[in-house]
């Protein structure tokens, strides 16, 4: 704790900030995975680290942000990422650069479609085009007390997880492109208009509400890898909260998912 670890077994980078989080119950998440060393750093900054040259000491680089909308106007506003870091994330991936993605870091980037399809879903906080095609915004629960059962029991990102398990974390209604991911796990919890709330209505001064707002049936899916160009990669929809990120089977998610993405399972 506190100290520089100059031989790490394997090393990530990890991208925070853009929506708010529990800081310090995710730094002790972040220190309870044994011989991963993560080195944190906050957006803006962290884009910096896209770069290839600057990325190269890092075995997998993990996103808990959530760039590309401004909330510092209202209702927030969609930013475009700069050329030169769409160009950066790509030679990444050419080049096999494993990344893990966690919760909101699903939101990021609204304006960017490429980015869904590295990441293989999406979560919009207005009416989009998703796909070439109208969606409305994407709904959210929190505190959603749920089953877990693996997809993929013989996938190192699940080895030595329990078939089933459960969660209390904040889950999403969103667009998860099934056809182009390899899923890992999935929830009880019904993915219905009925149990969720807009995330329109919510940044624009109505919280928990979803008047006018009808989605379709969203997928169960809330945790798949899927390979883009020449690297994998991880999404993991739980991830929220205190509880979450400090239960056992949680970390040990976790850290199989960065293992995996670096390819060093």
């Amino acid at each position: 704790m506190g100290i520089i670890n100059y031989q790490p077994e394997l090393s990530a980078l990890v991208a925070t900030k853009g929506h708010p989080y529990p800081k310090d119950a995710f730094s002790e998440c972040l220190d309870s995975l044994a011989g991963i060393t993560c080195t944190v750093v906050e957006q803006p900054a962290s884009q910096q680290f896209l770069d290839p040259a600057l990325a190269a000491p890092y075995d997998v680089l993990v996103f808990y942000d959530m760039p590309g909308i401004d909330f510092s106007e209202q209702p927030p506003t969609a930013t475009r990422p700069p050329e030169r870091l769409q160009e950066n994330m790509n030679r990444l991936l050419e080049a096999g650069k494993g990344m893990v993605f966690l919760h909101h870091a699903l939101a990021s980037w609204p304006m960017w479609p490429e980015f869904g399809e590295i990441i293989g879903g999406r979560f919009f906080y207005n009416p989009q085009d998703c796909r070439g095609r109208p969606v409305l915004d994407s709904g959210y629960r929190h505190e959603v007390t749920h089953n877990i059962s693996l997809a993929s029991p013989d996938h190192p990102v699940t080895h030595g997880l329990p078939e089933n398990f459960q969660l209390t974390d904040e889950l999403y209604l969103c667009e998860i492109f099934d056809d182009s991911v390899h899923p890992l796990l999935t929830s009880n919890y019904p993915f219905i208009r009925e149990n969720f709330y807009s995330a329109h209505h919510a940044v624009t001064g109505k919280m928990y509400c979803n008047e006018d707002w009808y989605p379709p049936e969203g997928s169960s899916l809330v945790g798949w890898t899927r390979h883009h160009k020449n690297s994998r990669i991880v999404y993991l929809q739980p991830g929220d909260g205190a509880e979450t990120l400090g239960d056992v089977h949680y970390r040990l998610l976790l850290a199989n998912a960065i293992r995996w993405a670096a390819n060093n399972a």
